[in-house]
């Protein structure tokens, strides 16, 4: 912001920084408990290893908890004027 990067785009720039890692882990985990399910198949009580519901609601869930954790501290970053936060450094 201190070089003329307006708010809106301060915001993008973080969330969508934070997404991409929060998509690659959510890909990863997704590809890991369908590689384990034939081990957590004795575990599971009332559903399939292989719920394609059950996959699709917790990573929804996780994608939703990484986007506020993504955009809380953006929104924060954007109201840090631009002079205060140059003098610190």
């Amino acid at each position: 912001m201190a070089l003329g990067a307006q708010r809106r785009n301060v915001l993008l720039l973080i969330v969508s920084d934070g997404m991409k890692l929060a998509m690659i882990g959510t890909i990863i985990g997704l590809v890991t408990a369908i590689a384990l399910t034939n081990v957590m198949a004795s575990m599971l009580v009332g559903i399939g290893p292989t719920d394609a519901f059950t996959f699709a609601i917790v990573s929804t869930g996780a994608l939703a908890v990484a986007v506020l954790a993504c955009f809380v501290p953006a929104r924060r970053a954007t109201k840090v004027d631009p002079l205060v936060a140059l003098r610190d450094e």
